[in-house]
């Protein structure tokens, strides 16, 4: 990887998410040319758009300052960014609002927009491709929006709208002008990605400095796996316990318990980056393999899990794994409060791991009808991570970890974690599906007679049929 060899086999690419924090000084060539000379160019240019904000400098087409930013995009392109602005809210360095549109539900970006003065605000669109059907569809909303929210023409576009892109030729047609596109590049992937320019709305939030200080973070990391002896390497471990719990404990899912409210959206982020990098069912060579390949990530912060759905992670006859995560200093004015957090996140830890016995329950005086109810079996493998605090840098450092790890994993697995083939079909059909439901007359369904008849229901529920 760090040699930039084609590890992404079946798409035939490097998978280079370590030259987006890559110093200056430590060229990654790739068919000759510099990648990192090419980051760190991009990166400036998103450093000049960030402080045109900040300082005001950036006027929308009726001479107001930008005071919202709404980032548009789908999978990698928002939830690395969304996540990371939530995480790192406390370290905002200026007055402008960023929001999120994902889904292509119409209520996303409505939410998004509320409250909003279009003459105020920018959109950042998110497509590498430039094809990506439901940001292309918000952001053409968004458009809309806009115009006829300053009653102006197509030349308003320019001022309001940011793309973050390969395709220079569709961004154009949209109306984005040239200098307001930032190249992303084939080699990194969506999920690897909020650390390039598809991360500019949460440099909007906490400004180059910080944003510095993140991929400080993450190269800290990138170094300790590329460079620390395998029993004390922590990604490589942690990827190795991921796939002891798979394949040998049988453990299907695992849970990450945040003890951070910041980190609410950390669970999300880390399902697509391990269950999209991993969810693989051929080796490299393109045969099945022979395991079983990549968990079920979900979970929630604590202690909001603790009274949702912790009774299945210590009574339950499944076994799921937990990372727990938790900060030795609090960002919250309310510190008192810290140390019952922690003490919550240690209990877990030690409840799981030994649980509570009969005999200690006759030893407390437990009534002995209740004993059978109330025994937890223990014998639940969680690990803990516990940093200094949430913030950019070790933030970084907390993504590059469980990057690594997933590498690790896949590598284990010899499987292809950085392809995501398995997405393809559904949008293929659902373009297909679109044409059919909004169709003047019925059409020529090729579909199972389930889909067809679906199909037929929503058009006589829309009165088309």
């Amino acid at each position: 990887m760090f040699a930039a060899q084609r590890i992404n086999v079946s798409e035939d690419r490097p998978a280079l998410h370590i030259a987006l924090r890559a110093p200056a000084s430590e060229p990654i060539l790739v068919d000759g040319s510099d990648v990192v000379a090419e980051v760190h160019a991009v990166r400036a240019r998103c450093e000049e758009l960030v402080r045109a904000l900040h300082t005001g400098s950036w006027r929308g087409h009726t001479g107001e300052r930008i005071t919202s930013v709404v980032n548009i995009g789908i999978g990698g392109s928002h939830l690395g960014p969304a996540m990371a602005c939530e995480a790192l809210a406390d370290f905002a360095v200026a007055e402008i609002a960023v929001r999120f549109v994902s889904n292509v539900d119409g209520a996303d970006l409505r939410r998004a927009l509320l409250g909003l003065d279009p003459a105020r605000t920018l959109f950042v669109v998110c497509s590498k491709s430039w094809h990506t059907q439901e940001t292309l569809v918000n952001a053409t909303a968004a458009r809309r929006w806009l115009l006829e929210g300053l009653g102006a023409g197509e030349e308003a576009v320019a001022a309001h709208f940011v793309a973050v892109s390969t395709n220079a030729q569709g961004v154009r047609e949209f109306g984005i002008e040239e200098r307001n596109m930032l190249p992303i590049w084939e080699w990194v992937g969506g999920r690897y990605s909020y650390d390039s320019a598809i991360g500019l709305s949460l440099m909007a939030l906490i400004g180059p400095e910080r944003f510095a200080e993140m991929l400080a973070g993450f190269r800290d990391v990138d170094e300790h796996f590329r460079s620390t002896t395998l029993e004390r390497n922590i990604p490589a471990l942690m990827g190795l316990l991921a796939v002891w719990n798979a394949d040998i404990v049988g453990a299907e899912s695992r849970a990450i318990l945040p003890y951070a409210a910041r980190l609410e959206r950390f669970p999300a982020y880390l399902q697509q980056l391990e269950m999209e990098s991993n969810g693989k069912h051929v080796t490299l060579a393109g045969d099945p393999v022979a395991h079983g390949t990549g968990a079920i990530v979900w979970g929630q912060p604590g202690t909001n899990g603790q009274h949702a759905f912790y009774q299945l992670l210590h009574q339950g006859t499944r076994i799921v794994p937990c990372d727990l995560i938790g900060f030795a200093e609090p960002l919250s004015e309310h510190a008192d409060q810290h140390d019952l957090l922690i003490a919550n996140l240690f209990a877990q830890g030690e409840a799981l791991a030994f649980g509570r016995s009969a005999q200690q329950l006759r030893e407390e005086g437990a009534p002995e009808q209740q004993i059978p109810h109330r025994v937890c079996a223990g014998n639940r493998p969680t690990s803990t991570l516990l940093l200094e605090r949430l913030d950019p840098r070790n933030l970084g450092r907390l993504v590059a970890l469980y990057e690594h790890s997933v590498f690790t994993q896949g590598v284990l697995w010899g499987i292809d974690s950085f392809d995501q083939w398995g997405v393809e079909l559904g949008k293929i059909l659902a373009r297909r599906i679109a044409a059919e439901l909004s169709a003047a007359e019925g059409s020529d369904q090729r579909h199972d007679s389930s889909t067809s008849e679906l199909i037929r229901r929503y058009r006589r529920a829309r009165g088309r049929q």
